[in-house]
């Protein structure tokens, strides 16, 4: 009797064994969909130059499973606010000027709205066509998009949403890195020394606070600090406000001709600017002469 319990017992064992295994291998073998971004959010980092032209990027999704599918899986992509809002009030609680903001649907479009992985890949992709000229180097931009499957196509619910991050750049600076130019010169012939934050603007200007005034993330201060660099096709430089700043570009000055150069030493190259104007805060006017530089890594 004892023994034909235990038998009994070891059977039983061994098919809720065999049931775990067949469960286990048909999860190995699913072909489970997921947008592809970061574990942030869901963000997808684009970083576009500035250039007056459309640019493209591309929102893709890949498949799981221990073989590639064995027929097409599509997904729609649909605009779904959720995981924006949630990223808007996760970091910001309820101060709503420093909240991220969509795109709006003159700067980009989406051709086709859906991605379709093809029999025997891994990876499909929707092109998204993007015009970046105008955004914002202060501002935080998102599509924010869902993917609904097919009939028949599995999606990971971790994974089915994304916050498609636009990011900008030109020659000069980065948005999606910091673009610190070392500084060194004068300031009513003393002499001064710092780094200062170069933002990028347009295809061929950049923003930065002028003189030695501190940089302050925040709209009145940047308006009231902030001048425009604008590069012409002879590298030749021009000063201008960027809103309430009064500044004067001074021309003819040997040593800062107001000119931008590409400068190479011992296999380095520099973007470098030399500069020279006269800047208006409240009442007080001041000379700069500076020399603005930046190593180029890539």
């Amino acid at each position: 009797m004892k023994s034909r319990l235990i038998a009994l017992f070891i059977l039983q064992y061994f098919l809720i064994s065999c049931n775990d295994n067949d469960v286990f291998e048909q999860e190995m073998y699913k072909n489970v969909v997921a947008l592809i971004s970061s574990s942030y959010h869901n963000n997808f980092e684009e970083v576009v130059p500035l250039n007056d032209e459309e640019v493209t990027g591309y929102i893709t999704a890949s498949v799981g499973g221990s073989y590639a599918p064995d027929r097409d899986l599509t997904v729609n992509l649909i605009e779904d606010n959720t995981l924006f809002d949630k990223y808007n009030w996760s970091l910001y609680d309820a101060d709503t000027k420093l909240y991220a903001k969509l795109l709006t649907k003159a700067s980009y479009n989406i051709p086709e709205a859906k991605i379709v992985i093809k029999a025997g890949e891994r990876t499909g992709r929707a092109l998204v066509k993007l015009r970046p000229d105008g955004l914002s180097p202060d501002s935080t931009y998102f599509i924010s998009l869902k993917a609904l499957p097919e009939e028949g196509v599995e999606i990971n619910p971790n994974k089915s949403n994304v916050l498609y991050k636009v990011m900008i750049y030109n020659q000069f600076a980065s948005q999606a890195k910091n673009s610190f130019y070392s500084m060194t010169g004068l300031q009513d012939g003393a002499i001064t020394a710092g780094s200062k934050k170069l933002f990028p603007i347009s295809k061929n200007s950049v923003r930065v606070t002028a003189g030695i005034e501190s940089f302050t993330s925040n709209e009145q201060s940047i308006a009231k600090t902030s001048m425009i660099l604008e590069v012409g096709p002879d590298n030749k430089v021009t000063i201008k406000p960027y809103k309430n700043l009064v500044v004067h570009q001074i021309d003819n000055d040997s040593r800062y001709p107001n000119k931008f150069t590409i400068e190479e030493s011992y296999g380095r190259k520099f973007n470098v600017f030399t500069l020279c104007y006269d800047y208006q805060i409240g009442n007080i006017t001041k000379r700069m002469h500076e020399e603005l530089r930046m190593e180029i890594t890539e």
